[in-house]
């Protein structure tokens, strides 16, 4: 009886997952670094255990069990996805910023020219008092435009410009004659084939419209860029990606290895990895940002958007003075298109009483002053400054993330390659989800990009496009294609099958080789003792 039970103590002990042979080292500096992380020690073995339950780390000694791993895996992810978040409402503080200073500055510009009516307009008195309104609306529609109001800005100018006309005819006909609406209406339709206002209304039309359009524009550009970063930065990162961080970031504290940083290029291929879809942005977001710095220098070029905004009331003045000038000609035309009036009396009043009726301004009286110009000049330099170091965002992201996370693990030769402490040989791979194929860190399927982040990519081109038309004074709307998102990558890979091998590329450091020579005795070992028994039972047997 005493051979098979000397079998079964030898057995067990061969089976036994307990310490490793050698090895029973204090689980003591894992247990205070799980215990900071906020979990309990009731979990944390007194000394190292086989290492064969790991899923995510190296099978091998180790004082984490499958709960520690589960527990520092989500760990990893969670404050990863912190740190994504952190840099995304910092860029999104930064955007709105912009938005803030432009927007300031803007306002003050349309608040200082409407508050420079009353100076510039005075001389033209009754015609100014009595129609206050009508040029107040004109800044309000302005206004409410700039601010994403559905106007349509082309119709509105001309509407004033009727109105004005109406307004300007009625004033300087003689008191005994009685103008009806309809009379009035039919002096106002003249606006664009007489054209009483001379040049004015068209080159103001043009250039307002450009300067509102493109400031609108701006504005939007900025903002939908800051809500971009604040979705894609809220997008969850993947399975594969979490087990890639786990292995990255704590299994060194599991094989007993803290100390050994993560090697650059390790870190480099786990985040290029995980933030491929992110990575996927940068075409298009790069093309947003130029655009929007090529909108940005467009304020300054002449006529500049101080220019356009200052001279608006000057530019009525101009144009009202012009009517005046020309009363007589323009009044014998609308005569003959819409008749003599029904009342005696009906002429137009003579050179004389149109010479009182004007003053004696002029447009280059009222330009801009020399610091407005230079206030422009340093917002423009400013926006567009900013603008380009936000320019390489999202392919930049990934080595932010691995300053922060693994911080220096520049010793090519004493680093944390995934597997121990050694160099990291494979190469690193490129931007984006098509480049990822061969990620020996993160398992992708690049035929299946994230829905979210390629929905976020068609609003950078849409905003792309409008700010493109929105240099030619054009406010275009356009359809949101988003349903229309087809994914990237897609025939990369011949009859959809795409190949995920990971090879297998690690440096070994002599420490590793002499852990598994180890194992390897072990097991002989082992072997021979359970030979040994069944060996003598034979023996007696004959």
């Amino acid at each position: 009886m005493r051979l098979p039970v000397l079998l079964c103590v030898l057995v067990s002990l061969c089976a036994a997952p307990g310490p490793v042979a050698g090895a029973d080292r204090s689980c003591s500096d894992l247990r205070q670094f799980y215990t900071g992380k906020g979990f309990t020690s009731e979990r944390v073995p007194q000394t190292e255990i086989s290492g064969e339950h790991l899923r995510m780390c190296p099978q091998g000694p180790t004082c984490c069990t499958s709960a520690m791993e589960e527990d520092l895996a989500g760990l990893s992810t969670k404050e990863t996805e912190g740190l994504i978040r952190e840099a995304g409402r910092s860029l999104q503080a930064v955007f709105n910023g912009l938005h803030r200073s432009f927007d300031m500055y803007f306002t003050e510009l349309h608040g200082r020219s409407e508050r420079s009516l009353q100076e510039v307009l005075s001389p033209l008195g009754p015609l100014y008092s009595q129609n206050s309104r009508l040029y107040g609306d004109l800044y309000t529609d302005l206004r409410q435009y700039y601010r994403g109001s559905a106007l349509n800005l082309d119709e509105n100018l001309s509407e004033f410009w009727s109105r004005l006309l109406e307004r300007t005819f009625k004033a300087s006909a003689p008191t005994d004659v009685s103008l009806s609406e309809d009379y009035l209406e039919c002096v106002a339709k003249q606006q664009e084939t007489l054209r009483p206002f001379g040049d004015v209304p068209r080159d103001m039309k043009a250039k307002v419209i450009r300067a509102f359009v493109t400031a609108r524009s701006f504005v939007q550009g900025l903002l939908v860029s800051a809500d971009v970063v604040r979705k894609v930065s809220q997008v969850s990162l993947s399975p594969e990606c979490e087990r890639a961080l786990m292995k990255l970031l704590y299994c060194p504290h599991c094989r007993g290895v803290a100390s050994a940083k993560p090697c650059s290029s390790y870190c480099a291929n786990v985040m290029k990895g995980c933030l491929a879809n992110q990575a996927d942005l940068n075409p298009e977001w790069q093309n947003l940002i130029d655009t929007m710095i090529q909108v940005a220098s467009s304020f300054s070029t002449e006529p500049s958007l101080d220019v356009v905004l200052s001279s608006i009331p000057v530019r009525i003045y101009e144009a009202v003075h012009y009517l005046q000038e020309n009363m007589d000609v323009f009044t014998a035309k609308v005569y003959q298109t819409c008749g003599m009036p029904g009342e005696p009396g009906t002429g137009s009043p003579t050179p004389h009483e149109q010479k009182k009726k004007s003053g004696s301004l002029t447009a280059s009286e009222y330009k801009p002053s020399p610091t407005a110009g230079l206030r422009l000049e340093m917002q423009v330099s400013d926006l567009s400054s900013k603008l380009r170091e936000m320019r390489q965002y999202w392919i930049q992201l990934s080595l932010a993330l691995c300053g922060k996370l693994a911080p220096g693990g520049n010793s090519q030769d004493k680093c944390w390659n995934g597997i121990t402490k050694a160099r990291y040989l494979p190469e690193v791979m490129g931007d984006g989800l098509a480049n990822q194929i061969n990620n020996p860190e993160v398992e992708l399927d690049i035929t299946k990009p994230d829905m979210t982040i390629r929905q976020q990519i068609m609003q950078l081109k849409i905003m792309s496009n409008r700010l493109k038309n929105a240099l030619d004074g054009n406010d275009v709307d356009f359809q949101d294609a988003s349903d229309d998102i087809s994914g990237s990558g897609s025939g990369m890979c011949v009859g959809g099958q795409c190949p995920r091998s990971r090879p297998g590329l690690y440096a070994y450091s002599p420490d590793n080789n002499r852990v598994r020579g180890a194992a390897a005795f072990q097991t002989g070992f082992c072997s021979l003792l359970l030979l040994l028994p069944v060996t003598l039972l034979l023996l007696l047997q004959r």
